[in-house]
């Protein structure tokens, strides 16, 4: 009975401690580009950007248990929509949204045939091969995508209304285009298609036997994965306002990867610790070493794993759980507080019908003075 009535208040403590946490986050983030310099704020832009890339990477890598080095491709396909849009036919921003979402995930559902027969580095290899000949086509289609020169077009401006500098809106644009697409992946992941990810992942035999259609569901997997990269290329392309080929070579599907590993795989705050990671260690690793920046961002890379293997989502959970512990063994109270002579009451009498007075076994026997 104790565990029954223990349970409800337990669930509303942490619904409890999410909300404040949500509140807090909400907070510091509508207050941030108020506080910080613009190429901070820009900074944090490029933050939530790479975060819904990320996001849609942990569908198909951290919940779907596949193997993806070509997520930069996706993310390629959504920023050259957008600019083509921009360049060719003038249209408006957010107009190139649902179209780079829409296109990126038709792509997806392509790609994801391979998936059913590969898996593993066979898998990966295809993947790979996807990111390493896109930039060489798309310099091939000059007349569309503009060539080796790429394509400049304008970046989102605040209107007057609003009254904010032209960073601070895209930043809020950036934000509101985020935390939808957050919601987004944390409903799938809690639907039948979530569910569906994670018994595939585990054990597909035992998936398959349970009803889960595997094809339907890996080919799913990348569909939405690539909607995920397209939509973040596509507001890539609002925030930089220039595209080329060499902006999305395979080392951006590399990073990804890394990104989304050294945030944590399968879980839904590892996308921005990755992000963050992609974003902020390689501007570190310039200030250390001019000379080879790459080595000393590998050498951050392997640290972080070895003092966090599951990622930085996994630490902070970790000591989360040594903070909560240290506090409940310091506020804990004592135990028995009664005078040695007093009787034991009736709740903290033994459960063994053995009298309360019998002797353990193996004491010596007691004699009359006793």
């Amino acid at each position: 009975m104790s565990t029954i009535t223990a349970t409800p208040g337990t669930d509303r403590a942490r619904r409890l401690r999410a909300a404040l946490t949500a509140l807090l986050a909400a907070g510091v983030a509508l207050g941030a580009p108020f506080y910080f310099a613009p190429f901070q704020v820009f900074q944090l832009t490029m933050v939530l950007l790479y975060a819904v890339a990320l996001a849609g990477l942990n569908l198909l890598v951290g919940f779907g248990g596949q193997i993806s080095l070509g997520h930069g491709a996706f993310f390629a396909a959504g920023a050259y929509t957008a600019a083509v849009m921009l360049d060719r036919y003038e249209t408006g921003h957010l107009a190139t949204l649902p179209v780079a979402a829409v296109g990126c995930f038709l792509l997806g559902l392509g790609f994801g045939v391979p998936a059913l027969r590969l898996r593993g580095l066979y898998l990966a290899l295809v993947t790979l091969a996807f990111a390493v000949f896109l930039p060489p086509l798309l310099k091939r289609l000059e007349p569309v995508t503009g060539g080796s020169m790429g394509l400049t077009v304008d970046k989102l401006q605040a209107p007057a209304w609003s009254g904010l500098a032209e960073d601070q809106w895209t930043y809020f644009v950036v934000l509101a285009v985020t935390a939808v697409a957050l919601l987004l992946a944390r409903n799938l992941l809690r639907s039948r298609v979530g569910r569906a990810l994670l018994a595939m992942r585990d054990n597909e035999s035992a998936a398959e036997v349970m009803g889960v259609r595997l094809s339907l569901h890996k080919t799913l997997a990348f569909a939405w994965s690539a909607l995920f990269a397209g939509v973040s290329g596509c507001v890539y392309t609002w925030v930089i306002g220039f595209v080329s080929p060499d902006s999305f070579g395979f080392v951006l599907s590399i990073t990804l990867l890394a990104g989304l590993v050294v945030g944590g795989l399968a879980s839904l705050y590892g996308p921005l610790l990755g992000a963050a990671f992609v974003m902020y260690v390689p501007s570190v690793a310039q200030d250390i070493s001019d000379a080879a920046p790459g080595v000393v961002f590998g050498l951050l890379i392997i640290a972080v794993m070895f003092v966090a293997p599951t990622g930085l989502a996994g630490l902070a959970g970790r000591l989360r759980g040594v903070a909560v512990s240290r506090l409940t063994r310091t506020t804990m109270p004592a135990t028995d507080d009664r005078a040695p002579d007093s009787e034991p009451s009736a709740a903290a009498a033994p459960a063994d019908p053995a009298p309360v007075d019998a002797e353990p076994v193996g004491a010596l026997p007691r004699t009359e003075e006793e």
